[in-house]
């Protein structure tokens, strides 16, 4: 049965986790664990990584092949010629990830795709279960969404939808909504931020309206104390994201060991 689909959507896995080196990601395929993307280096022809390759493909593992640096980035400690990332599918279906758990980003009418690039990144560094982006970008602006957030498209699932539609799915599917703007009456750390969540961000320019606003359980407000009005939008991300993380005590677990 390939890696990518030996789990039932109840048992599927929700929290992404990093494996190192030939021998570790071999184990984690010889038990069936759910290996869902292998990071190598393209031109690495050394026969035990070959060998591996070739058998993640045929179990349906997506093959991510970069450069030195990738390997460098993604590694914990010494490179590894060869990392992976055991979790969740991180290409389900809009639908399905609606229903799955965890905090899921909105980022409404995002205008700038570096910004986006690095949300993203900071996204799936915190564990989030899926960005969706309200935007209308190209195929460049997309390319270079994916460049900024060092591949971490790979990895988290990613969708360009309208915020109209995401607000009235994420409710039916009996998500929490959170809004992050500078005119919120609570702090982070005011607010329970655990369990399945759609947070909501908006553009550094125009932020959230009102009407959006309305139809939130709970606006927060980041403290600032400063003479510039705003976060950027990618540390305003990290600092919500971070205290959930600091509220279900995810940090404790996220050293992949």
């Amino acid at each position: 049965m390939p890696a990518a689909d030996n789990a039932s959507a109840e048992a599927a896995p929700t929290v992404r986790r990093y494996l190192g080196g030939v021998e570790a990601i071999e184990r984690a395929l010889d038990a069936a664990e759910a290996v869902r993307v292998l990071l190598v280096e393209r031109d690495d022809s050394d026969p035990s990584v070959l060998a591996l390759v070739a058998r993640a493909e045929a179990s349906g593992v997506r093959i991510w092949r970069g450069g030195p640096g990738d390997l460098r980035r993604m590694s914990r400690g010494e490179p590894e010629r060869v990392v992976a990332m055991v979790g969740p599918d991180p290409t389900p279906d809009f639908e399905r990830v609606l229903t799955d758990g965890g905090a899921i980003w909105l980022l409404h009418r995002a205008r700038y795709p570096s910004n986006v690039g690095f949300a993203l990144r900071t996204a799936e560094v915190s564990g989030a279960s899926a960005l969706i982006v309200d935007a209308t970008f190209n195929h460049d602006e997309r390319s270079r969404v994916s460049h900024v957030s060092m591949g971490a498209d790979r990895l988290l699932p990613l969708f360009y939808r309208s915020s109209e539609d995401v607000l009235t799915a994420a409710r039916a599917a009996g998500r929490r909504l959170v809004a992050l703007e500078d005119v919120g009456r609570h702090a982070p750390w005011q607010v329970d931020l655990r369990g399945p969540l759609l947070l909501i961000a908006g553009s550094e320019r125009h932020g959230l309206g009102q009407d959006l606003l309305d139809r939130v359980d709970a606006v927060v407000r980041l403290p600032m104390a400063g003479f510039i009005p705003s976060y950027n939008l990618q540390a305003a991300i990290a600092a919500l994201s971070v205290e959930r993380l600091r509220q279900s005590s995810s940090f404790q677990t996220t050293d992949g060991g």
